[in-house]
């Protein structure tokens, strides 16, 4: 049973160095929208080496959809392209400028992989713990002080300052002040 919907976001986009940037950026967005800036860095990091594997990589073009996905305590990372291989964490040289991206997914992920998507594809993907998801406590109601302009005193359930203080004024002209 799922006590909690999933939260996802799924973005499609051509796997230039341009669009890359543009892609964090986005995830990193979301995830602060969810109240996950705990995972921004990583997640980032993460999707930034599977996109660029899909830029160096992937056959026939560079088209790909990223998907990031909140499902109870853990938030999935998964890029999806058209080129069928798979790939395969490498051993590179110590000198070597490139190679690790894989690797680096490993080191710092609770899980990843890859899955054949058809013939026609691909899906890589990355997992994060996150932490317990409680629900953000819903703000009260805005309670304004009593009013005591005129001959009205008593609490004015409004919406804004300015429908109270309206309020106040249209009862203080509807009952006369009473000479004491």
């Amino acid at each position: 049973m799922i006590s909690q919907a999933s939260r996802q976001c799924t973005v499609e986009l051509q796997a230039l160095p341009s669009r890359i940037g543009q892609v964090r950026r986005i995830v990193s967005a979301q995830l602060r929208y969810w109240n996950l800036d705990c995972l921004i860095e990583k997640a980032a990091l993460g999707v930034t080496e599977l996109l660029t594997n899909v830029h160096q990589h992937a056959q026939p073009d560079k088209v790909c959809t990223v998907e990031i996905e909140l499902l109870l305590d853990r938030l999935t990372v998964s890029v999806t392209d058209h080129d069928p291989r798979l790939p395969a964490v490498n051993t590179s040289d110590p000198m070597a400028t490139s190679g690790r991206g894989l690797a680096l997914i490993e080191a710092f992920s609770e899980s990843w992989g890859a899955r054949p998507q058809g013939d026609t594809g691909k899906v890589v993907w990355f997992t994060l713990p996150a932490p317990s998801s409680t629900p953000l406590p819903i703000p009260p109601l805005p309670v304004y002080g009593a009013a005591t302009t005129g001959p009205f005193t008593g609490t004015v359930p409004f919406g804004d300052a300015a429908d109270a203080a309206d309020a106040v004024r249209e009862r203080a002209v509807a009952r006369p002040a009473v000479a004491g």
